[in-house]
């Protein structure tokens, strides 16, 4: 179990340099005000009516980086800075959100994919380790390893889903970045300072992603091997 910390350890300490990272940039682009004096829900309301969605919803929610579009009650939830605020940062994260709002409208495969796997990770992210963890002892404590490896399989599997899961969340989330920028570049929304500081805070959104799905394939990886290795 040694590797198994030391692996939680490395991936707890990237995710947190870069979440740190992202917060420092999110902080540095939030002084920044906006030449145009449009706040994030301006900002996203103009984004939409541009793409022709009008059946969709911008409000404000509590709490920070809380920001994220719904497809199911077809809202854009813009956290209290961003919902309010006139900056850089508030632009960025604000048009992000309805990039995805324009993937759900224009049926982009990776979001549609993505939304009909969640109630399957819902499920495999609360006991895939679980069951793996225990098929392991069970099969080591019972001298059945049968059972136990076929439990640890399972648990296995549903962590295979979570894996495909957040690997298939990053071209959605690269894909809502570019479409945001896009939007703001040829609506000659941000001044070309302002531009460079939403693609830079924007690129560090997605790292986080990025760690998240390299960390879950690093997990996969250590326990595949570690049940493959106790059956042989």
């Amino acid at each position: 179990m040694i590797g198994f910390y030391v692996l939680i350890g490395i991936i707890s300490l990237i995710s947190w340099l870069v979440s740190n990272q992202l917060k420092k940039k999110f902080a540095y682009y939030s002084k920044i005000s906006l030449q145009n004096g449009l706040s994030g829900k301006e900002i996203a309301e103009k984004m939409l009516h541009d793409n022709g969605i009008y059946d969709v919803k911008v409000i404000s929610v509590q709490g920070q980086l809380t920001d994220h579009y719904n497809p199911i009650t077809k809202t854009v939830n813009l956290s209290d800075v961003v919902y309010n605020q006139r900056n850089t940062a508030s632009a960025a994260v604000a048009a992000h959100e309805c990039g995805h709002a324009v993937q759900h409208a224009k049926a982009y495969k990776w979001l549609t994919l993505r939304s009909q796997l969640v109630p399957a990770v819902n499920i495999s992210s609360k006991f895939s380790q679980w069951l793996i963890i225990g098929g392991l002892i069970l099969g080591a404590a019972s001298g059945n390893t049968g059972i136990g490896f076929l439990i640890a399989v399972i648990g296995l599997i549903m962590m295979v889903v979570a894996t495909i899961f957040s690997f298939i969340t990053l071209p959605v989330e690269y894909d809502a970045s570019n479409r945001a920028l896009l939007w703001l570049k040829n609506n000659n929304m941000l001044t070309n300072n302002e531009q460079e500081g939403a693609k830079d805070a924007l690129k560090w959104a997605a790292r986080t992603y990025l760690v998240a799905a390299l960390g879950s394939l690093a997990m996969l990886l250590y326990w595949g091997l570690k049940i493959l290795g106790s059956r042989n």
